[in-house]
């Protein structure tokens, strides 16, 4: 068997990648893994089991819960709750393991299981490798009472949303907001937290059926969140994926503001607080240049890593640091979560806005987005790509070209022989320019 985790648990079209019987042999897996590393000698292990919306995970649900089960934990059911309540609340109920149920923005037919360590902590690659080679050896089933139980921990949702509101620094009375859900696992805490924190909610797309998640709808299709931000006036709009680990917003006039604008607002917020530890964001090399740029001229260190909040989360745990993120929206604020959380990232973004009385397409201005291109080659032999010499003596002069203005990364893709050719100019047509000629040069040198 090949290596089945990605860079975010496993994932794939349900019921025939991710099957009933590959759930439980994974859930047994992981029990005996994080059973081992987490649980007390003399108690039994216990586990948080969530889902987000989508048809299939019902049935990945209850083959997840029995392989939990049938190997001896003790099985916390929460339904439908976002990935960052899943961790929340196995930190919270001190369970030895978590399992998220959810395909994050990918469309409804695909589906995925994270694991979370205790504490609510996302696994690191050893603990996966270790779960795989778990996979079907042969195991001593417990019968009578050393089976597990499983109950239904309905108080749970409530729990996470008491946590979100009380991580507000005060109320947001007089705001007006509107919350694209993606008719996903936000769909019910997103607009109570709000609500509760006194603003006015308009929440679209918090329907949902089990079919419509994600459809044209959430952070990964912005246009109705921009029209209804626009159609009501509202001072700006929020909106979530699947499994509300990540946020984009909208500002009033209807413009959006990513990731990198919105860590870079809440970065220095924390800042102006005293809050920021060491004075450091951790960020990843797909981070806009100008975010570097901004941060730096506010005297915040920016420290970046590969691609994937599973590389920002052991950068800030290394560090000690309390705040990093991706562009796509995935923001972790370690003072109050262990992952992304994106309906934690909108309450503070909005809390912001309204104690500083100040628009969020002027708060987005502190910093200014280059123009970046990316360009994907593939069919090449993307092993070489670091060292050819040719290539590289592009990108040196592409580099010095640019100068302090812009910048050429190379990425290597995990999965196929793929190249992708990122660059960053002061203009878009400089930097289409310098990329095509860069992805020329790797389809001639590093042709299979």
């Amino acid at each position: 068997m090949g290596r089945i985790f990605g860079t975010d648990g496993v994932r794939g079209l349900a019921n025939r990648d991710l099957t009933a019987e590959l759930a439980v042999d994974l859930a047994v897996a992981a029990a005996h893994i994080l059973g081992e590393v987490g649980a007390f000698a003399d108690q039994r292990p216990t586990a948080v089991v969530a889902r987000d919306p989508r048809a299939s995970g019902e049935f990945l649900e209850a083959a997840v819960v029995a392989g939990l089960a049938s190997a001896g934990v003790d099985v916390h059911r929460l339904g439908v709750v976002p990935t960052p309540g899943a961790a929340y609340l196995t930190s919270f109920l001190e369970a030895d393991m978590g399992v998220m149920i959810s395909a994050s923005h990918n469309a409804m037919p695909d589906n995925g299981i994270k694991f979370l360590a205790r504490g609510g902590l996302k696994l690191d690659d050893d603990l996966e490798l270790l779960i795989e080679n778990r996979l079907e050896e042969p195991w001593d089933r417990p019968t009578g009472a050393g089976v597990g139980r499983i109950g239904d921990s309905h108080a749970g949702v409530g729990v996470y949303i008491r946590h979100l509101v009380a991580s507000a620094p005060g109320s947001l009375e007089g705001l007006t907001v509107v919350l694209d859900c993606a008719n996903g696992a936000a769909f019910e805490v997103g607009p109570q937290v709000f609500e509760e924190l006194g603003a006015t909610v308009i929440a679209i797309h918090s329907e949902p059926d089990g079919l419509n998640i994600n459809l044209n709808c959430g952070s990964t299709h912005l246009d109705d969140l921009q029209k209804a931000v626009v159609e009501h006036g509202a001072d700006a709009g929020f909106a979530f994926d699947g499994d509300a680990d990540r946020c984009l917003a909208v500002d009033a006039t209807g413009a959006i503001v990513d990731g990198d604008q919105i860590l870079a607002i809440l970065a220095i917020a924390a800042r102006d607080a005293g809050r920021l530890t060491n004075d450091t964001v951790v960020a990843t090399v797909m981070s806009n240049l100008g975010f570097v740029q901004a941060l730096t001229a506010a005297d915040i260190t920016v420290i970046q890593t590969a691609v994937g909040d599973r590389y920002v989360l052991e950068a800030m745990r290394v560090g000690g640091f309390n705040m990093g993120g991706e562009q796509s929206g995935h923001v972790i604020m370690g003072d109050y979560a262990t992952t992304g959380d994106g309906v934690l990232t909108a309450v503070h973004l909005a809390s912001r806005i309204h104690d500083t009385a100040t628009r969020l397409a002027d708060l987005a201005s502190v910093m200014t987005r280059l123009p970046q291109v990316l360009v994907n080659v593939s069919g090449v032999d993307k092993a070489r790509a670091d060292v050819d010499p040719v290539l590289q003596g592009e990108i040196a002069i592409a580099n010095a070209r640019l100068g302090d203005s812009g910048r050429v990364l190379l990425r290597r893709s995990g999965t196929e022989p793929l190249v992708r050719v990122m660059v960053e100019a002061s203009t878009h047509e400089e930097a289409a320019e310098i990329a095509d000629h860069l992805a020329g040069i790797v389809r001639s040198t590093l042709a299979l």
